[in-house]
């Protein structure tokens, strides 16, 4: 049985037991899962929920502290240069991954190994998503619906860890390079989304100004 998407709440939840980790390892200690869940106004069993071992919990939450946040990241960026734009957060997010590579694949390796059968709770945190849909949302009006969620969903496979991994151990490649090539290939993505969306448009305004050529 596959099970339920996770709900907001949960995915709210578990974003603050992360940023409440964050905030007592600031203070120069390893907090316990009952101080982390003290912190973040929720009960132990609901911290245990979503992080059965405390250590998963602080392996990840320098990481939530480590991501841009995406209002901030185009607070001073209002143009709708949607490829900028778009390059920009994956920069941001390159940044993160390689400084954080063993946190990274200790999550990702945690990740794999859990069982989703029953399980309706996230096993990681959904950081890419956001930054792609800040990025995009200044030139949201160009795209249509299928492009848009077709185009998000693309470019979730350029951000984050995953590609770090086909870069360091697939194809041996440097930070540096791997820089460049998903900063060519997150651009394009948009570009192409951009011109599908515009080609439909424009089929659609002929049709419009011709009826005819709908039955040719």
């Amino acid at each position: 049985m596959i099970p339920r998407p996770p709900s907001n709440q949960e995915l709210r939840t578990r974003k603050d037991l992360l940023q409440a980790a964050g905030r007592l390892m600031k203070q120069g200690r390893k907090p316990t899962m009952e101080e982390v869940a003290a912190e973040a106004l929720v009960s132990r069993a609901t911290a245990y929920r979503h992080f059965p071992r405390v250590e998963a919990l602080l392996v990840e939450a320098p990481i939530e502290a480590a991501v841009a946040d995406p209002a901030a990241l185009f607070a001073d960026d209002p143009s709708d240069d949607a490829e900028a734009r778009i390059d920009r957060a994956e920069a941001s997010l390159h940044e993160v991954v390689y400084q954080n590579e063993t946190q990274l694949r200790i999550l990702m390796a945690n990740s794999i190994g859990r069982d989703r059968t029953d399980d309706p709770l996230p096993t990681r945190q959904n950081r890419r998503l956001p930054l792609i849909e800040a990025a995009l949302a200044t030139a949201r009006h160009r795209f249509r619906e299928d492009d848009y969620e077709r185009l998000c969903a693309a470019l979730a496979l350029m951000f984050g860890p995953e590609s770090m991994i086909v870069f360091r151990d697939v194809l041996g490649v440097d930070p540096a390079t791997a820089r460049t090539v998903k900063s060519w290939a997150v651009r394009a993505l948009v570009r192409a989304a951009l011109q599908d969306s515009a080609s439909v448009s424009s089929n659609e305004n002929r049709v419009a100004a011709d009826p005819q050529r709908a039955v040719l």
